[in-house]
């Protein structure tokens, strides 16, 4: 199907997820439900939303190709705002470390974790990290995920991390899903910079921003900042310059202890904080008061068998909760949005309704795009996927499960596979 018309009439549960900027608190449950609800699109964009009837009373609809939904719900493509689906290698030998029982920092003070994968990213052609991305992108697209970021961060040096985000440029040209590419250089310190993690901040700086810039590889610039990682003035000294650059800035915060970058994100405007599984309650409040959006990632929660974040205490604190991945080699070698709504309803206690909310239009806002994605209102992309079943809530309900029938992508139809 080219880009034209396209009508989707009959459907049992219209999500919309109406709005243009992200939900907090108590509106993360307002999803705009339309029962026998329809969807007019032209051009990639949306015309019109309303029930069946309505639409019907202003559209031609022998003028659109038609899909009839009933007795399947319809709601916005999810966002998946926080990926590393670009590297090179693989980790199965420390997944197994991990179940005997060593930690994650441990193995990445070893040589193990990220410097890992870095490794094996420095090894790896364009061609290799193209395609095994590609690969991976198909299946957050099957699973109806229309717009993924994805970050670099496996290269830790100008080449290799140039690499990455143009494999991320060129896929986001020639892929149907839409890529949101994110510098992340200070992911951990490289060898070559082992004990000395100002200076390679200045390399950074002096030598990867300004080509980062130059070639527009990216709109965000990330941290690990985390205690033997990068400390909170190395994050904030890297993260103002950068937005120097024209990169807006995001954070890996309070992950493995709380180090206080829920703060420093909410302190620079940041348009994300991730992780935050020991954020603090001040951190938390901080976060409320800002425009800063709070993203959980609960599959690697899952996969480290750590405690979740405290998605309930952020949402009932007022805060704006996405929720994503973190599909990588290492922590979480997982994009499964289904288990990703299973965990956070029934182990973070979100309710169906904020838990479609975090993957749609907070997805969205949490990389800037909230604007033109993550809803179903008139004059957004028409990015959309159908259910095999009538109701929303079957999606933590089937759990583990994939339901996800139909995607719709800038007006276009895919079926899965």
């Amino acid at each position: 199907m080219t880009l034209d018309k396209l009508f989707i009439r009959n459907a049992s549960q219209l999500i919309t997820c109406s709005g243009f900027t992200a939900k907090k608190g108590s509106g993360m449950s307002d999803i705009g439900v339309i029962e026998d609800g329809a969807v007019a699109v032209s051009d990639g964009l949306i015309t019109h939303v309303g029930t069946t009837s309505e639409v019907l009373s202003r559209i031609d609809p022998a003028a659109y190709s038609v899909i009839d939904a009933k007795g399947k719900a319809l709601l916005p493509g999810f966002v998946d705002s926080h990926t590393h689906f670009v590297f090179g290698g693989y980790r199965e030998e420390e997944f197994s470390w991990r179940l005997r029982g060593d930690s994650y920092m441990s193995i990445m003070e070893r040589g193990g974790g990220i410097v890992n994968t870095m490794r094996a990213t420095r090894d790896s052609s364009y061609d290799d990290l193209f395609y095994s991305a590609s690969a991976r992108l198909n299946d957050l697209l099957d699973m109806g995920v229309t717009t993924v970021e994805g970050k670099s961060g496996y290269g830790l040096d100008k080449d290799t991390e140039l690499m990455q985000l143009r494999v991320m440029k060129e896929l986001n040209d020639e892929h149907p899903a839409d890529i949101v590419s994110t510098f992340l250089g200070a992911h951990a310190v490289p060898p070559e910079y082992k004990g000395r993690p100002d200076d390679y901040i200045d390399f950074i700086i002096r030598e990867v921003l300004p080509a980062v810039q130059e070639e527009e590889l990216a709109g965000f610039c990330d941290v690990f900042c985390e205690k033997g990682v990068f400390s909170i003035d190395q994050s904030k000294r890297l993260l103002e310059t950068a937005l120097s650059f024209g990169l807006k800035p995001k954070l890996h915060a309070d992950e493995i202890v709380p180090l206080g970058g829920a703060e420093l994100a909410a302190g620079l405007h940041a348009v994300s904080a991730d992780h935050l599984l020991q954020a603090s309650d001040y951190g938390i409040r901080q976060l409320a008061e800002s425009d800063t959006v709070a993203t959980l990632l609960p599959l690697t929660a899952f996969s480290l068998h750590e405690p979740y974040a405290r998605g309930r205490e952020m949402i009932d604190a007022g805060c704006a909760v996405a929720l994503a991945s973190d599909l990588n080699p290492g922590s979480c070698f997982s994009g499964s949005v289904p288990m990703l709504f299973a965990l956070a309803c029934i182990y973070m206690k979100l309710s169906p309704e904020e838990a479609v909310t975090a993957m749609t239009i907070n997805g969205a806002a949490a990389v800037g795009r909230a604007d033109t994605i993550g809803s179903i209102d008139v004059g957004k992309k028409a990015d959309m996927i159908l259910l095999r079943y009538p109701s929303y809530k079957f999606l933590p309900y089937h759990i583990g499960m994939n339901i996800v029938e139909t995607i719709i992508k800038d007006g276009k139809r895919y079926h899965r596979n």
